[in-house]
């Protein structure tokens, strides 16, 4: 029948591809969850799409084949499952019984044989079959009837494999695939081929000729010398592999296609399981699925404007935008929440109310808020100044779990148990927004989300409380995001034709290097092609190929440096590809992100995001504009003040994260230093190669510092080798001198990972805490990325907090003295200010005076700060 639609699933492939797509995850008794958990989101994907009236999983029942009669070494190469995998499989069975999908395996036979005889019987009854796998194998199994999914990289990148798209990809029939596979052989399944033939070759051969029996009778026939002998040497082998490739359709199997029947999967089974394995966002969206089932409406009341009586002094408020870029966004609504009722004004038009214009501004008027920063940042543009915001759902939840740092309210409500509607989708439908929804549907949404707020706030004040984190989100966090939102509603002036002057400048430098590289290569060709670039380094010049990929030799910049001796035509595309990603990206990038109305950019900072607590900006990301080179500096130059005779202030910490390490692991000779304000490197340099300052060379300085920064963060020995270009082995040793030089480091780095084994995460000097559940796994590389991450957390999470800090205490003061000075921007330990010339010299005195004082440590903070007509001229 033509309504039926049978799902036939490659269990072992999908668990397998699951497994090695997903980091290790393990549940609180240590169970290995990645495959399963994996395995499950494909596989509510795929039934949500196709909505299959019949369903099977099979498996391969064993290591041994009828196969393997043939050829002995069949799958021979395969590596042995990781045990983190084979523990998972029962599991996998277990929820597939939970769904209540028919399972199956045959002895002697594989998974593909299975779903091949199962696809005939299909056929034979007229019936749509999709094929799930990682397997391209079974892309033989394509017909008018069958599509064959094949999942590519990750979990849910799916390519469908029709008669039409194998044509298109290959040129070749479906059941050519088999000729294509005794051909070329495959690796995967240890199927040996004809040696010397690939894709290409057999592809071609196959278009002339249809067959491998087809193209042996017509041997006399192909041309090439080589090819002739390498296939006349292997005729025997090549119909052996074809065989070997091809899938059974009537394998003796003990189930047909009318014992899949799907009924659906049974909740309270599969919930167990989940409940099992502590998936607990997948539980969350099935208590969401069921109480959107039996949800009372909520009340709300669509208002034109804002009458007094509506404004209480403790209210949540959320601010709906059209878009995430609140900057730009149109604002689509105002919603409101006193605990009982809920209101809704729509559009902007709620600005215009005086009445809550002043409410805003009213710093007893308590307002409890999703996003406070984008509130200020908002109401900014209106020329209102929020006041009074008690609470912030985003960061309340984020500093309880830096996991789920988003900007997404859903997920912070699901997070914490709140399970009412509240995802964008609801209103605006799967994918981007595209139209400006119902307004009764957006004022429900709206209403929802200020109604999480209210609920929420007592269960994460709650929460930050008992983890000693209260103070770490009301004294630095939720005060921050004020002057955050100022600070991107003020936006920074850009000249922007310094821009487009540097713009064309660059473009003539990148033409002249064209010709240059033109010449040295002795030819023209695309050199932002990898493909033709490669060609010209590894087979014209002869350079030596140090990595290959699917489509070639690798040119990636880490190769290319490798070879920067051995032609002189290496440093020319080094710098001819910096130089465009300083124009594309950073040139062109930040012109299309100039506002018409004040020729200011207005960078967005995410304040919930990164795991050590730093911050990062979006909209442009003006924290990695690169300055090494001094084409990526002379970007600075266009960053200048908005007002005539004003100047442009920078102050940064030296080296804060140097003396962080040195006030938590107290080791006596890194204190000392800083206390008598000695250059650490050279004094590093001193100690670990045992010379005097004197005799300290430039390149014992430089290695020296790679290993104080490196130590911050984390680095391995591998790492170091390939900062230093030296072998592993100098690195190893290095560090090891480095650690033996200053025993307080190596005690601390001890300690901070026992700590981390012990309680599951570290802290910050200000308590905040990153989760390190991979600091128990068996698998030793997650294992040594969550001891080097326990390491290096501490130092950067803490220099996030004492820039912070400095930032509340800098605003503060600021006012305090009644200044014009405007704080513009924060990049990681540098802070940039407008301010007039007549300020200069207060700045020059309060600035450190308030940055160095942030937070006390054992060892000084030290500021250094400059000023100038743009933020180039401050360095």
């Amino acid at each position: 029948m033509a309504s039926e639609k049978v799902l036939l699933l490659d269990g072992n492939s999908l668990a397998y591809r699951a497994f090695f797509a997903l980091p290790l995850l393990t549940n609180e008794h240590g169970i290995h969850t990645n495959a399963v958990y994996g395995f499950t989101l494909m596989l509510q994907k795929i039934m949500e799409e196709e909505n299959p009236t019949h369903m099977l999983v099979a498996f391969d029942a064993g290591k041994t084949t009828f196969r393997h009669s043939t050829f002995g070494e069949y799958k021979g190469g395969r590596q042995k499952t990781p045990p983190e995998l084979s523990e998972q499989f029962p599991y996998v069975r277990k929820l597939i019984d939970a769904y209540g999908i028919k399972r199956y395996e045959l002895e002697m036979y594989e998974a593909d044989d299975i779903i091949g005889t199962l696809c005939k019987q299909a056929e034979d009854k007229g019936q749509q079959v999709i094929v799930v796998s990682g397997d391209k194998d079974l892309t033989q199994l394509a017909t008018e009837n069958t599509t064959v999914y094949i999942t590519r990289k990750g979990i849910t990148d799916i390519e469908k494999y029709t008669p039409s798209h194998i044509e298109e990809k290959y040129g070749l029939t479906p059941l050519q695939i088999i000729d294509m596979k005794g051909l070329m052989g495959d690796a995967s399944d240890n199927i040996p081929g004809v040696p010397g033939v690939g894709e290409k070759t057999a592809i071609k051969l196959l278009k002339e000729h249809g067959s491998v029996e087809s193209l042996y009778q017509a041997l006399d026939t192909v041309s090439g010398v080589k090819l002739k002998e390498k296939l006349t040497a292997n005729e025997e082998q090549a119909k052996m592999s074809k065989t070997l490739a091809t899938i059974e359709t009537s394998a003796p199997i003990e189930v047909s296609v009318d014992d899949l029947i799907y009924n659906g999967p049974n909740m309270d089974e599969v919930t167990a399981v989940w409940k099992e394995l502590s998936f607990k966002t997948l539980l969350d969206k099935s208590e969401h699925i069921t109480d959107e089932q039996t949800t009372t409406e909520v009340s709300f009341e669509i208002v034109d404007d804002i009458n007094p009586s509506i404004l209480k002094s403790k209210m949540a408020i959320h601010l709906e935008m059209f878009d995430e870029q609140y900057h730009t966004s149109e604002l689509l609504g105002i919603a409101l929440f006193d605990g009982e009722h809920s209101y809704f004004v729509s559009g902007s038009k709620v600005f215009q109310s005086e009445v809550f214009c002043e409410w805003l501004e009213d710093e007893t008027k308590v307002k409890y808020l999703v996003d406070s920063k984008a509130t200020q940042a908002v109401s900014r543009k209106h020329n209102v100044s929020l006041q009074g915001a008690d609470f912030d759902l985003l960061l309340a939840a984020y500093i309880v779990n830096p996991s789920i740092s988003s900007d997404d309210v859903a997920t912070m409500a699901k997070e914490f148990g709140y399970y009412e509607v509240l995802t964008d989708e609801n209103v605006y439908g799967k994918g981007a927004k595209k139209a400006t929804p119902v307004l009764e549907k957006l004022a429900e949404h709206a209403c929802r989300k200020a109604q999480a707020v209210w609920t929420l706030m007592p269960k994460l004040e709650e929460k930050l409380e008992e983890n000693e984190q209260y103070g770490l989100y009301k004294d630095l966090e939720l005060p921050l995001a004020s002057i955050l939102g100022t600070m991107e509603s003020d936006g920074v002036k850009v000249d922007a034709q310094v821009l487009k002057e540097m713009g064309v400048d660059l473009e003539q430098k990148l033409r002249s290097i064209e010709k240059d590289i033109y010449a040295l290569a002795g030819q023209e060709f695309n050199i932002n092609s990898p493909k033709q670039l490669g060609v010209i380094l590894f087979e014209k010049i002869g350079l030596t190929p140090l990595k290959k990929t699917k489509t070639g030799y690798s040119t990636a910049a880490d190769v290319l440096e490798k070879l920067e001796n051995e032609h002189e035509i290496i440093s020319y595309i080094l710098n001819y590809r910096q130089l465009g990603k300083l124009n594309s990206t950073y040139i062109e990038g930040l012109m299309k992100e100039i506002h018409d109305d004040d020729q200011k950019i207005h960078t967005r900072y995410q304040q919930a995001l990164t795991s050590t607590g730093r911050l990062s900006s979006i909209n442009p990301n003006l924290q990695n504009i690169p300055v090494r080179l001094e084409e990526g500096r002379k970007i600075r130059k266009a960053f200048v003040p908005s007002h005539p005779d004003w100047v442009m202030f920078a102050a940064d910490y030296s080296q804060i994260e140097l003396r962080v390490l040195a006030h938590m692991c107290k080791d006596e000779k890194l204190v000392d230093a800083f206390i008598n304000e000695m250059d650490i490197h050279t004094k590093t340099a001193m100690d670990v190669f045992h010379v005097e300052k004197d005799d300290v060379t430039s390149d014992m300085r430089r290695a020296a510092k790679a290993v104080n920064f490196g130590i911050v963060y984390g680095i391995s020995d591998y790492g170091l080798s390939q900062n230093l270009n030296i072998t592993r082995k100098e690195a190893a040793i290095f560090i090891e001198n480095y650690l033996n030089s200053f025993p307080g480091v190596k005690e601390y780095m001890d300690e901070i990972v026992r700590e981390a084994k012990q309680k599951g995460y570290v802290t910050t000097i200000l308590n905040r805490r990153r989760y390190l559940p991979e600091i128990t796994s068996s698998n030793f590389n997650l294992r040594s990325f969550a001891e080097r991450t326990a390491m290096n957390t501490p130092i950067q999470g803490s220099a996030a907090d004492i820039i912070k800090k400095a930032m509340i205490d800098m605003a503060k003061r600021l006012k305090e003295e009644n200044m014009q000075t405007k704080m513009l921007l924060q990049v990681h330990d540098e802070l940039i200010f407008e301010a007039p010339k007549e300020e200069i010299a207060l700045l020059e005195k309060i600035v450190p005076e308030v940055m160095e004082a942030a937070i006390k440590l054992i060892v000084p903070l030290k500021v250094e700060y400059a000023y100038g007509s743009s933020w180039y001229e401050t360095k």
